[in-house]
């Protein structure tokens, strides 16, 4: 670690990063089991203590400097920290304080900076729906594609099935976005669309169709989601509408539409919900 003498002669807003980046490593080291952090306590202690001397920061944000750096003096060296109290306040008080530091940069996170307290996830625990799967149509945007992986994990989405043209799941920014999901969560490219892959029934996530209330979630059967400028397209919609049809999020705002990873969000949430409902 960086002497603080040296660290206080930087300047303020190279200052400002690394001490981000170390508090950033103390996090990754309260993410586990929190070995070693104590005997170093005080290093961080100083740490907040120099940093809260900076005069551009606002009372709010020296208040939650002061409150770290008191968490931190209150501890005694000498053996691992529990858990209770690396994943309690300890930990939140330091996450506090490195986005204070990094909004002071200019740098602010993106969804896949954030730390994720679980690690590699384990595909043993994972519980899916049986026969429930997504079609993703060309969607363009690999967030968009990681987000959806994301949450189509965590309510239950057996398979999910890429189109031709679809953004790819192993992309950076796709990868970073899914936090581990696209490595537990089972996908397919299909090359030749809807028509080579997945079973029915279909239903589509499009305008124009019944409510969250009132739609038909079945037992068994695959979501399709379009592209986020042109929606699903009309092949694709065919098959729905001949098969369960158009599910619609009704919005009461002015822009009256939704990015396609949360519009998907809100409708698995529905789907799993019904299915948990008849198991």
């Amino acid at each position: 670690m960086i002497a603080l003498s040296k660290l206080e002669k930087l300047p303020r807003t190279l200052r400002l990063r690394k001490a981000a980046k170390l508090i950033e490593a103390a996090e990754y080291r309260l993410g586990g089991e929190g070995e070693g952090f104590v005997p170093e306590g005080g290093y961080w202690a100083e740490l907040l203590g120099m940093l809260r001397g900076d005069p551009l920061f606002s009372p709010a944000e020296i208040a939650a400097l002061r409150d770290a750096e008191a968490l931190l003096r209150g501890l005694s060296p000498g053996g691992p920290l529990p858990e209770a109290v690396a994943q309690g306040p300890i930990r939140r008080a330091l996450n506090t304080v490195r986005y204070i530091l990094l909004a002071k940069t200019g740098c602010f996170p993106a969804d896949w900076d954030l730390l994720d307290s679980e690690g590699r996830l384990d595909p043993q625990k994972r519980r899916s729906f049986p026969g429930v799967g997504l079609y993703l149509e060309d969607i363009r945007a690999p967030f968009n594609v990681g987000a959806i992986f994301r949450t189509a994990e965590s309510f239950g989405v057996e398979k999910i099935y890429l189109s031709p043209l679809c953004a790819d799941p192993l992309h950076p920014r796709a990868a970073r976005t899914a936090m581990g999901c696209v490595e537990i969560l089972p996908w397919e490219r299909l090359a030749g669309g809807l028509d080579s892959g997945p079973a029915g029934p279909f239903f589509a996530l499009e305008t124009g169709g019944r409510g969250l209330k009132n739609f038909p979630f079945p037992p068994r059967g695959t979501m399709i989601v379009g592209s986020e400028e042109l929606g699903v397209s009309p092949p694709a919609l065919a098959r729905a509408d001949s098969s369960l049809g158009r599910l619609s999020i009704p919005t009461y705002g002015a822009k009256g539409s939704l990015n396609v990873s949360v519009a998907f969000g809100i409708a698995m949430q529905a789907w799993a919900a019904a299915l948990a409902e008849g198991e």
